[in-house]
């Protein structure tokens, strides 16, 4: 497509930046939307990606069909079958009439699957099943049922490794990337985040009106050096929180720094660890890992504090079998040659003290917390107890999704 077709897209979704990245992205999004081929959408979180599904849709012969976004992190896992696929009366419990689900309802339009890795195994299985035959059955059924559904899907977890992990199929990834569409992260596009900004305190002075904000050239070169892990989403709060407080509307390096947290190359724990960086729970064994792999380091350097210890104690116990003979000789016997050196004496050693039990008891209790799954209970568990029992809140707190919290809770006996 030409530079202006695309300027039109843009205009049209609302979409800012001349990045060549996301140029390229629009281009593939406009180019792939005539066809039925699945696409997935990948990028980091707050990077716009509910955008493109919207353009593949419209760009489509599908366009006068449903178009449904399902976000699949906000469904719990006990439920997301009956969302998806719909169920019959009485399937389980409260089922008091029948549900035609999204993939009935979207039959001859699209369905944006966003936060896909999210989605459980078992769901997985019914959706590539959709993928490869277009055919479903309904919870509580055995009827199949036809859908003629276009599927685009949007992740910011890293699918490669999540399937390594075992909590994402591999037939189903290569079906959903048929055509994969990568988004740049905001630190990539150099001057757009300047674009974005002007946009964004032009938006926000309309809103509450007042006069637009502007950067001086100091604050703009700080904008552009700064990370942004939260990347469109957080520089749109950031411009909003700025347009309202400040009351000088000319705003300089030292007045936006007070606006953009610290920078660092800390990664983002859970609440109850401690937080700071980037990394998001959504991939909760990682950082749990991560919390081991710290762990393993801090035992390694105390096992060698403690060999260290007993190698010294063990001199000390069974000294070489010179010393045995010669219990009171100095430690340093001059030669004839050197009889007009003073000698020097070395003071008999004290033994240690016995601490074998204490060093093993030690060493047996860092051994046995580092069960990665206790870690896990362990956190959820006292999440849990910080706000009473909340599962929403507990669930804020570790940054990890209500459903996932929800699956946890039933898979550690939490309940």
């Amino acid at each position: 497509m030409t530079k202006a077709e695309i300027q039109q897209v843009k205009l049209r979704f609302g979409i800012i930046g001349n990045n060549e990245d996301l140029q390229r992205a629009i281009d593939v999004a406009i180019q792939v939307a005539p066809t039925d081929l699945s696409v997935l959408i990948t990028g980091e979180s707050g990077v716009g990606k509910e955008s493109f599904p919207q353009i593949i849709h419209q760009y489509s012969r599908r366009k006068h069909g449903q178009y449904i976004a399902v976000n699949c992190g906000a469904i719990p896992e006990g439920t997301i079958d009956s969302e998806l696929f719909g169920h019959e009366k009485g399937a389980f419990t409260g089922a008091i009439g029948e549900r035609k689900g999204y993939f009935g309802e979207a039959n001859g339009g699209t369905i944006f699957l966003d936060e896909v890795g999210e989605l459980p195994l078992s769901t997985q299985a019914r959706l590539l099943r959709v993928l490869e035959s277009g055919e479903f059955i309904k919870v509580g059924s055995s009827k199949v049922e036809k859908t003629d559904v276009r599927i685009v899907a949007a992740t910011n977890v890293n699918l490669r490794q999540a399937i390594a992990e075992g909590r994402f199929r591999e037939d189903l990834y290569y079906r959903l990337s048929t055509v994969p569409i990568q988004i740049p992260p905001l630190r990539e596009r150099g001057d757009d985040v300047v674009l974005l900004f002007r946009k964004f305190a032009s938006d926000f002075a309309e809103k509450y009106h007042m006069p637009a904000i502007q950067l001086t050239d100091e604050a703009k070169k700080l904008l552009r050096s700064y990370s942004w892990p939260g990347n469109v989403r957080q520089l749109k709060n950031i411009t909003e929180q700025i347009s309202i407080i400040e009351t000088n509307r000319e705003i300089d390096a030292a007045i936006l720094g007070r606006y953009l947290p610290e920078q660092d190359n800390v990664q983002r724990l859970p609440a109850l660890l401690g937080a700071g960086g980037s990394k998001s729970f959504g991939s909760e064994r990682e950082i749990l890992y991560q919390v081991l792999f710290d762990m393993r380091q801090d035992v390694t350097e105390l096992k060698k504090l403690v060999h260290e210890i007993m190698s010294g104690r063990q001199m000390v116990d069974n000294p070489p079998a010179s010393a045995a003979y010669y219990p009171s000789a100095p430690a340093i016997v001059p030669s004839k040659a050197e009889s007009d050196v003073p000698t020097i004496i070395r003071p008999p050693m004290k033994s240690a003290p016995a601490m074998d039990a204490d060093i093993q008891d030690t060493a047996e209790y860092v051994e046995e917390s580092l069960s990665l799954d206790d870690v896990e209970k362990e956190m959820i568990r006292k999440a849990l107890e910080k706000h009473h029992g909340k599962r929403k809140s507990a669930a804020h707190d570790l940054n990890i999704s209500e459903r996932t919290l929800y699956r946890k809770i039933k898979e550690y006996g939490l309940d």
